[in-house]
């Protein structure tokens, strides 16, 4: 039995005749008759009371009739409902993003991704490093981007971007430009980034180390990471300052009550008129190297659907242009 089948039944209960129901359906009465008849068969019951004027419906017939007739509307329903489906990726997805990076990926991307796929709406945690892995961990966020942290237990964890750490602050007295050194490119690039951190100069870490520093408490990670290149190096650290508000530290060093270890992506937000002050320096951090590692997280115990795949290729395609560009100083996985 199949969906024409139901048609020509119901097309001849209510002709009334066989005959004129091949006409209207514009095939031929023994054609129409031998669908009628394997009907018949397939549902074991007569459904039509046959005569010299036309044809009956049985009760079987009359029963077949509601139920055809519900049956093919509700297949017409599904067809419209199909058909109206939209031909791209519809729905939502939450993204957990360190809050440093907000600024340089999140309005770039949401433009982008209005622009190619309206029906697409992004929902944006900006946290804390430690708050995003646990946003994914905790199935709070579809799509993280995790710091220095490779490998998690239940995510999927690709690299995304590698970045350069930077020490900046005021310097009116000019204690700090001699400590500055013209870059060198180190073997693999690691040291010199793409862009303006290739002519930036580098200070030691030890030098910038013995400056009045203002940091944040050590659940930061660029505290921790600041705290082992010192316990590497066997320097101390100079903290004058010591906040947990990035809003604090960051008006700290703007006004001059010391400097700060800052990663790549967040040198656009420097102080304002900084770039135009004399005593502003900015120094990519060697002896160590301070990098930053981002990685791009989702579930591993699900594949990404559609809306996912299409956010995380437009991530990925934004990261590579803004590297590509300059206008991130980092290094994109090998």
């Amino acid at each position: 039995m199949d969906l024409r089948a139901l048609r020509y039944f119901i097309t001849v209960l209510e002709a009334g005749s066989l005959s004129r129901a091949a006409g209207s359906l514009y095939i031929a009465q023994p054609a129409l008759t031998a669908q009628i008849k394997k009907l018949e068969a397939e549902l074991g019951a007569v459904l039509f009371e046959r005569s010299h004027v036309g044809v009956t419906p049985t009760p079987a017939g009359l029963q077949l009739y509601e139920d055809a007739r519900r049956l093919l509307s509700d297949a017409a329903a599904m067809r419209e409902r199909i058909q109206r489906m939209p031909q791209e990726p519809e729905g939502s997805v939450t993204m957990a993003v360190p809050f440093l990076l907000t600024s340089l990926l999140m309005g770039p991307l949401l433009a982008r991704l209005k622009a190619s796929h309206p029906r697409i709406r992004v929902f944006v945690l900006d946290d804390l490093s430690l708050m995003v892995k646990k946003a994914m961990l905790d199935r709070r966020a579809d799509i993280g981007i995790l710091v220095d942290t490779p490998q998690v237990d239940g995510l999927h964890c690709q690299p995304l971007a590698t970045e350069a750490m930077y020490f900046c602050g005021h310097d009116p007295e000019g204690r700090v430009l001699p400590l500055l050194h013209a870059p060198v490119k180190a073997e693999g690039g690691a040291s010199a980034p793409e862009g303006p951190g290739r002519t930036r100069p580098v200070i030691d870490f030890a030098d910038a180390a013995a400056q009045p520093l203002v940091l944040q408490s050590r659940r930061y990670s660029i505290r921790q990471r600041v705290e082992e290149a010192a316990a590497a190096r066997g320097v101390a650290l100079n903290i004058v300052h010591e906040h947990d508000s990035a809003r604090v530290i960051r008006s700290l060093y703007a006004s001059g009550a010391g400097f700060t270890f800052t990663p790549a992506c967040a040198l656009g937000e420097a102080p304002a008129g900084s770039a135009g002050n004399a005593d502003w320096r900015v120094a990519r951090v060697t002896g160590p190297d301070l990098l930053r590692h981002y990685s791009l997280a989702c579930s591993a115990e699900r594949e990404p659907n559609a809306v996912m795949q299409v956010v995380m290729a437009a991530l990925l395609s934004l990261v590579r242009q803004l590297v590509d560009e300059g206008r991130w100083e980092a290094r994109l996985p090998a």
